[in-house]
C-alpha cells in the first residue's frame, strides 16, 4: 500500500489558492486607503510640503531600483 501521508491534502491546497487573492484585495484596498489619505494631508500643507515630499520619493525609488541593480548579479 502506499505511504499518502507524504503528500499534502488536496482540500488545503485548494482553500489557500482561494484565499489567497482575497487576502491580496485586502491588503491592496488598505494600503490604496493610507495613500490617498497621506496624499490629501500633503495637499492641505501646502506646495513646499509637496515638493520635499516629491523628492524624497523620487530618492527612494532611484535608490531601490540602484539596490536591486547591484544584488541583480
Amino acid at each position: 500500500m502506499a505511504d499518502l501521508s507524504r503528500f499534502p491534502a488536496l482540500a488545503e491546497e485548494a482553500l489557500i489558492g482561494l484565499l489567497l487573492p482575497f487576502w491580496q484585495l485586502v491588503i491592496g484596498a488598505f494600503v490604496l486607503a493610507v495613500v490617498v489619505l497621506s496624499v490629501g494631508r500633503l495637499i492641505r500643507r501646502g506646495p513646499s510640503r509637496m515638493t520635499t515630499a516629491l523628492l524624497v520619493t523620487a530618492a527612494a525609488i532611484i535608490g531601490f531600483a540602484v539596490i536591486g541593480v547591484l544584488l541583480e548579479g
